[in-house]
């Protein structure tokens, strides 16, 4: 794999993070800068770490970006359960998000093993 945007866990995350923004940037100036802002940094926050893990070339390093990824999903589902309450986000965008959450996350945990994987064949490596 050349370019990162051949990394479908990288693309699904990136499109997610397209889609929040969308939602959040017609929201009024105080949900924006209460929830939106927050909630966008965390979206963006998800791709951006896969993005720098992969940059890093090295196993060890990758999958630490991954864990980080994986930790502003969280936070994006935390900020996603706050909108939901406050009547921010709802109806189809609410389905479309949710209909992303549970595939995205089995396929950001079988990126992760991917790269363990790589780490455990590699003879000597701890890279």
């Amino acid at each position: 794999m050349e370019d990162i945007r051949d990394l479908k866990v990288y693309v699904e995350a990136l499109n997610f993070s397209n889609l929040i923004w969308e939602i959040c940037k017609g929201w009024d100036s105080f949900s924006k800068r209460t929830v939106g802002i927050q909630l966008v940094q965390a979206a963006d926050s998800i791709s951006a770490n896969i993005a720098e893990g992969y940059g890093r070339f090295h196993y060890k390093e990758n999958l630490k970006f991954c864990y980080y990824s994986r930790g502003s999903f969280e936070e994006t589902k935390d900020w996603l359960r706050k909108a939901y309450t406050r009547n921010l986000i709802i109806g189809k965008e609410k389905d479309n998000i949710e209909n992303f959450l549970i595939p995205f996350v089995k396929q950001l945990n079988a990126y992760i093993n991917y790269i363990k994987n790589c780490m455990n064949s590699k003879p000597g490596s701890t890279s």
